[in-house]
């Protein structure tokens, strides 16, 4: 059963403590990266000073204690996806870009050739760009790219054509920039039927509307810890247990062989195979303990918070301005997730977040490792403000008290 409360999440999360320049932290760069709770701390702590082995490898009782504490996070998480094939298709990985390179230097590198497309959006993520682009100097392929509309959405209306000859759909299923909430299970179906695979980056997805892959029919799924509560420097690479044994290892050395000899190897079955060397232990056991809170707090009900949240901030926000400040985005909460790009008239986004810094508000200045949307609108940057299972209306407050000073400062 949920039991899902914004504030007794705030008193869960440490950092929401701090006070600021004289005020109270207002966080909003969950986006970026979202504020762990003590649980997930305390998680890394515990591993640390009672268990800290590597996996896998010793018999004694603190190795095999690190190495269940490590498996059970596999199965955490693939408890949390509704993973249809297990643990057994979870390979853990350093974030959402090295899991898009792995997709992209496996499974890519294995079964593309030249001619054969890969089609991306104008939406995406630099990491579900750039590594398609090196496979295209490499290997021939070509890159497609769907539009994004003036309602900033996916404009899909001529995707039969942009099908011809696609081997791989790879998309955002959240904007980082837009909170656009992309037709993943749509564009799954179009996919299939044009006999091509489906990969979904789902840094913002999986942490702000849950993922259950039983339900979803995608083919590949990459996402970060630090984006859904847990510690950075680990993150998740998912698909089917038939796709996995049959993609060639990534990156060589211990841990991911069966056998090696003078005259070449063997590499392991399953996950291990992609996970060579001393693995994120400790992120592992902080991942595991994210999940398990998330799940306490219920990811329909969170979903729905920040939706509410997002709803009043594009009223108010529209309200108090009377244009001056313009949401990059949907206008409709139902089409989005809680990131609102600002373009503040007349304000360059460093010197927005500047200010905002002034009155302890956390928002990121920048082109958000998606350059060519930007381009695509015109812009070079947006100041964006992004919520999380703590944020409050409250933090919307401050945001437009911080937001109104910016306007006037530059006015």
């Amino acid at each position: 059963m949920s039991s899902f409360d914004p504030r007794r999440v705030r008193v869960d999360t440490p950092m929401l403590s701090r006070v600021v320049k004289g005020r109270r932290l207002t966080y909003l760069d969950s986006a970026s990266s979202s504020l762990p709770p003590r649980t997930v701390i305390e998680a890394i702590d515990r591993y640390y000073s009672l268990h800290h082995a590597n996996v896998h490898r010793g018999v004694y009782t603190t190795a095999n204690e690190a190495t269940e504490i490590f498996e059970g996070a596999r199965a955490g998480v693939a408890h949390f996806l509704n993973a249809p094939g297990g643990s057994d298709e979870v390979v853990f990985t350093h974030g959402t870009t090295e899991s898009m390179n792995l997709l992209a230097r496996s499974w890519g590198a294995a079964n593309l050739r030249a001619g054969d497309v890969v089609l991306v959006s104008q939406m995406e993520h630099h990491a579900n760009i750039v590594p398609w682009f090196q496979l295209r100097e490499t290997h021939g392929i070509e890159v497609r790219f769907i539009p994004v509309g003036e309602d900033f959405r996916l404009d899909l209306s001529g995707i039969d054509d942009l099908m011809r000859g696609v081997r791989l759909v790879s998309v955002t299923g959240m904007s980082n920039v837009l909170g656009t909430i992309n037709p993943v299970a749509a564009l799954a179906r179009v996919a299939h039927e044009h006999g091509a695979l489906i990969a979904v980056d789902g840094a913002q997805s999986v942490a702000h509307l849950g993922t259950d892959l039983s339900a979803l029919d995608i083919d590949f799924l990459a996402f970060s810890g630090h984006k859904m509560l847990g510690p950075t420097g680990i993150g998740v690479f998912w698909t089917r247990r038939e796709i996995l044994a049959d993609m060639p290892p990534f990156l060589g050395g211990g841990g991911m062989i069966r056998d090696v000899r003078e005259d070449g190897y063997t590499p392991a079955t399953g996950p291990t195979r992609f996970e060579a060397g001393t693995p994120p232990i400790a992120e592992a056991a902080g991942l595991g303990a994210a999940v398990r809170y998330l799940e306490s707090l219920g990811m329909d009900a969170l979903a729905a918070h920040e939706r509410e949240l997002t709803a009043d901030a594009l009223t108010r926000l529209a309200q108090e301005f009377d244009g001056r400040v313009r949401v990059i985005g949907p206008a409709t909460p139902e089409q989005r997730g809680g990131v609102l790009s600002l373009d503040v008239e007349g304000v360059h986004p460093h010197d927005v977040a500047q200010i905002l810094d002034q009155y302890g508000v956390c928002v990121r200045p920048g082109h958000h490792c998606a350059k060519p949307l930007m381009r695509r609108f015109g812009l070079a940057a947006t100041a964006r403000a992004s919520f999380g299972p703590y944020s409050l209306t409250a933090d919307t407050d401050v945001l437009i008290e911080a937001l109104g000073e910016a306007v006037k400062l530059f006015g």
